[in-house]
């Protein structure tokens, strides 16, 4: 593997926008790109919503995992991570393995905003969503900034997004292959 073909996991809260700028990402690298929830609704022909409510979180997180761990291709590719796939026990060293890991942030203002204009939530399914988003984020957010290279994504435009997510995917992914070479 050259540093050219390390994977790119972009992970963070919900609503930070892992899924636009992945695409433009994977479109700047010549990547293929790939949803985690995405995939999975694909794989089961289920809704996340549904499967929630069917399976529970739990075994959507088994889901999640599996992706991960042999759901998608090994190179050449940008995994949009669901929000609450990188905060389980594990999912940092299992990412980190893979390929470059960068983990996108905005404000509570932001994301209550952003997750306000969208009904595949099922964890915001609550009387109160933005109660239940500060609620996530006070449990989550430490775990994201211990997540890759930190990229704040309010009030940026999306070509300077992506283009800050490149950069430090062409630093890192240099770095991971001269580290799996070392340990390999």
């Amino acid at each position: 593997m050259t540093a050219a073909d390390v994977n790119l996991y972009l992970v963070g809260f919900m609503g930070t926008g892992k899924t636009t700028v992945g695409r433009a990402v994977a479109r700047r690298l010549g990547f293929a790109c790939l949803d985690s929830d995405h995939e999975i609704e694909r794989e089961s022909g289920k809704t996340i919503p549904d499967l929630f409510a069917g399976e529970g979180e739990a075994a959507f997180r088994v889901r999640e995992r599996r992706f991960i761990e042999s759901g998608h291709p090994a190179e050449r590719t940008v995994v949009a991570c669901g929000g609450g796939l990188a905060v389980q026990p594990g999912m940092d060293e299992l990412l980190s393995s893979r390929g470059v890991v960068v983990c996108l942030h905005a404000s509570i203002e932001t994301i209550i905003e952003r997750t306000a204009r969208q009904d595949n939530r099922p964890l915001l399914h609550v009387p109160d969503p933005a109660s239940r988003v500060k609620e996530l984020y006070a449990q989550r957010e430490p775990i994201y900034r211990s997540l890759g290279t930190l990229v704040m994504t309010d009030a940026r435009p999306l070509r300077d997004i992506a283009a800050h997510v490149v950069r430090i995917w062409n630093r890192e992914a240099a770095e991971f292959v001269r580290k799996k070479k070392g340990s390999g």
